[in-house]
């Protein structure tokens, strides 16, 4: 029973995705026409929402933190020279989503699959070495950030389906945030791949560990 002017978690959970999507899509129309700077509001909404989603579907703690700690950098990136800050929050939220995966296991399973960690830091061995030249002074703070979003997508690989989906979309989009800050050359409507491809990274890591988390849920002893 809902006590009264008590809003239902299930209610809160189905329309915060339904305001996460709607939103994503009206940002992806304005980055793609580049109305700025109404763009930065629709972009600084779209964190909450998927934060306030998995919070109120039951997701763990360090999901929710990952999520506010992205919002975070979302707002940062959206203000010119706060690039360094923003990435430093995006760090943080790479931070919670490993320790989350940690947690279940991930290094475990990595153990008895030495080849994935293999491949993946190969990926950024590469990454850095062609973006490299086009950094300049942007460097080091680019190669720490990429050396935990590479660990954040190698971890997120050991759960299922939509969390390594996930975490390799997110490496793509900031890979792709890496080609336009070291001057190589960019796709057709960069920034609105960049921006489609890191909310479904996102919706993924989050949809991917609410579903484990009701697998476990479901399976402990009663």
């Amino acid at each position: 029973m809902v006590r009264n002017g008590a809003f239902p978690a299930d209610r809160l959970a189905r329309w915060s995705l339904v305001g996460f999507w709607v939103c994503s899509a009206v940002h992806l129309v304005l980055v793609a026409v580049e109305l700025e700077p109404y763009d930065s509001v629709t972009k600084a909404l779209l964190m909450p929402l998927l934060a306030a989603w998995a919070a109120s579907a039951g997701g763990p703690a360090l999901l929710v933190a990952a999520l506010l700690f992205s919002w975070g950098g979302d707002v940062l990136l959206s203000i010119d020279g706060w690039f360094v800050p923003g990435m430093i929050l995006f760090g943080a939220a790479h931070v919670c989503y490993i320790w989350c995966f940690v947690r279940r296991g991930a290094l475990r399973r990595l153990r008895r699959r030495p080849v994935v960690p293999l491949l993946y830091g190969l990926g950024w061995v590469a990454g850095i070495a062609v973006l490299w030249s086009g950094l300049g002074a942007m460097r080091l703070p680019v190669m720490a950030y990429s050396l935990l979003l590479f660990a954040s997508a190698t971890v997120a690989s050991t759960r299922n389906r939509r969390t390594a989906l996930g975490g390799l979309l997110f490496l793509l989009s900031d890979t792709l945030i890496g080609v336009r800050l070291g001057g190589l050359p960019l796709l057709p409507l960069h920034g609105v791949v960049i921006m489609g491809t890191y909310v479904t990274a996102q919706y993924l890591l989050a949809s991917g560990l609410l579903r484990d988390t009701e697998h476990a849920l479901v399976a402990a002893p009663r």
